[in-house]
């Protein structure tokens, strides 16, 4: 089989304004990049003028291993195939950060046969959405140090800047540097402080995630301002808007709301938007881009990060709550290599795979109770076909799954694109009924009940617990009446626990909450639980050693 490049690179591209007549969006409404890449720039037009929304269609996943588990490939395929059915269907996806592209996972534009295109261009920059967020990020965080510089006027305490820089690559040594700045004491003499600082990369920035939660322009910039940048020597808030930087910032963002249209290789309509992390961040593409898509066709295709404890918790408590969202149904990803991952099988181990796949399906159970049981969502669990799985492997699933009372439809979405895709097609149609959906916490709740919330129903643990830095933070928290945001948990992927190398589904456990942050701009509060880090590093053999690209512009190794 080819790899994903080669397929991509042999696929003849319609011209994005072709693209567009399919979602009845005008050319003039376009902003180009090229022949294939565009940001509707008249957005609001189209969001104003809509008769009917669309059905909102979200496809999330067991906990993954290092590799993922195919939730990108899946929603393209599934796209494909609603075209296939003559539906009017888009997707709305997240942008890839470089990090993983040249890290270990791989870029974000699907695979095999179900890719969005040109995946070069999505994979590698883009539409600068992400140089523009770590430009505005930097911005700011030049201007706080310059304040300092200046005299200081708000007192800032350099010790206790909240706010921090960021960039679009893996790089563990940036997680802590330190460095001096000239600063004035109160008898106006110069003085040269030390400042601490750590990088988080951009995906998990809050202006990222500003930018991906913000519903007009207005709202963006009300946003940037309300970034808690410091706190002062009394130990009060400093703001971005006090250093009167949110019209720079949002003058680098000029663009960025405005959802970019692209197509996958069938040529279904696909708006691929900003994107954030799901283990450190949020989790999804922009509430503009879901919008337009709900507004200008009638499904959109959507995907959450990583397994359902995380991109589609933060999807379903965050994001449907902010801009009033309701899932039609929700497609639940498996893979044989998943179960047999949390069903501890050892590489090596070539015996009785059944018995390790038997024992990873409680992960699989747990993500299914969830859904159903907390969100109260309609759920079709897929299969996604890897060519290495067997049909005694399958077969075992399905039976498995059945046993249960849970259908379980086979994709091959990667290797035969819409055509292996339909069945899983016709089951997310036929399984469209109502419902209401449900959250896992309510704002009112004390912002320690919404954590334990979320550990005890959606991770099934005992509890938390607290360090005494968060136990702060809370009281800060609720100092300043902020206790009634939403919650973030950056945590591990690979585990409903903080331990990466609890797979499965543990019961009996408590979660670590070792910090909070508060982002008072994109509204929400980040439970930092475990050993996570807001800066991922290279592996040791990571992509970038793969990837070239040729006098005549051709890109090898790219995925």
């Amino acid at each position: 089989m080819l790899t994903d490049i080669e397929i991509a690179q042999s696929t003849k591209l319609l011209s994005v304004k072709e693209i567009a007549v399919k979602l009845n969006i005008a050319e003039s409404d376009l902003l180009m990049y090229g022949e294939t890449v565009a940001k509707v720039k008249n957005y609001q037009k189209y969001l104003d003028r809509a008769e009917k929304q669309g059905k909102l269609i979200l496809v999330t996943a067991m906990s993954p291993t290092k590799f993922g588990i195919g939730k990108t490939t899946v929603s393209i395929g599934l796209a494909d195939a609603f075209a296939k059915l003559d539906k009017k269907v888009c997707l709305a996806l997240r942008e890839p950060s470089l990090g993983p592209v040249f890290g270990i996972k791989g870029g974000a534009a699907g695979g095999g046969y179900s890719q969005v295109l040109p995946m070069e261009d999505i994979n590698l920059n883009f539409t600068g959405d992400f140089d523009a967020i770590t430009s505005a990020n930097n911005l700011l965080c030049a201007m706080i140090d310059n304040h300092i510089f200046s005299g200081n006027e708000l007192d800032i305490d350099v010790e206790k800047i909240l706010f921090n820089r960021c960039l679009d690559v893996n790089d563990r040594s940036l997680r802590d540097i330190s460095y001096y700045i000239t600063g004035k004491d109160k008898d106006g003499n110069k003085q040269n402080l030390l400042r601490k600082d750590h990088l988080t990369i951009t995906a998990a920035s809050e202006v990222m995630a500003i930018c991906c939660l913000a519903t007009s322009f207005d709202d963006l910039k009300t946003r940037l301002g309300n970034i808690m940048v410091a706190l002062n020597k009394k130990g009060e808030p400093v703001y971005a808007r006090d250093l009167k930087a949110e019209g720079s910032m949002a003058v680098l963002l000029r663009n960025i709301l405005c959802p970019n249209l692209v197509q996958t290789i069938d040529h279904t309509p696909a708006f691929v938007h900003l994107g954030p992390f799901a283990n450190i961040a949020h989790g999804c593409n922009s509430i503009m881009a879901t919008k337009l898509g709900l507004s200008v066709a009638d499904y959109v295709i959507t995907e959450a990060g990583f397994g359902s404890d995380l991109g589609a918790e933060k999807f379903l408590d965050v994001k449907c709550r902010i801009a009033g969202l309701d899932p039609s149904v929700v497609v639940l990803v498996a893979t044989i290599r998943g179960l047999k991952y949390h069903g501890e099988m050892p590489d090596d181990e070539t015996e009785n795979p059944t018995s390790y796949i038997e024992k990873g399906l409680e992960n699989l159970y747990k993500h299914i109770s969830n859904l159903k049981d907390v969100y109260k969502t309609n759920v079709v669990v897929t299969l996604n076909k890897f060519l290495s799985d067997t049909d005694e492997e399958i077969a075992f699933v399905i039976n498995e799954l059945k046993s249960r009372g849970v259908d379980c439809v086979v994709n091959e979405c990667f290797a035969k694109g819409a055509d292996g895709t339909m069945d899983l097609a016709n089951a997310v149609l036929e399984n469209m009924g109502d419902s209401k959906l449900e959250y896992a916490y309510e704002l009112n709740d004390k912002v320690e009940n919404k954590i334990e919330a979320i550990v005890k129903k959606i991770y099934g643990g005992d509890g938390i617990v607290l360090s005494d830095e968060a136990k702060e933070k809370i009281k800060f928290i609720n100092k300043y009446k902020y206790d009634k945001l939403p919650i973030i948990i950056a945590k591990t992927q690979f585990s409903f626990t903080d331990d990466k190398a609890r797979v499965g589904a543990p019961t009996g456990f408590k979660v670590n909450v070792r910090d909070i942050e508060l982002k008072t701009g994109s509204g929400f509060i980040v439970v930092i639980a475990g050993d996570m880090m807001l800066m991922p590093g290279l592996s040791k053999v990571p992509n970038a050693v793969k990837i070239d690209i040729f006098e005549d512009g051709t890109i090898v190794g790219l995925s």
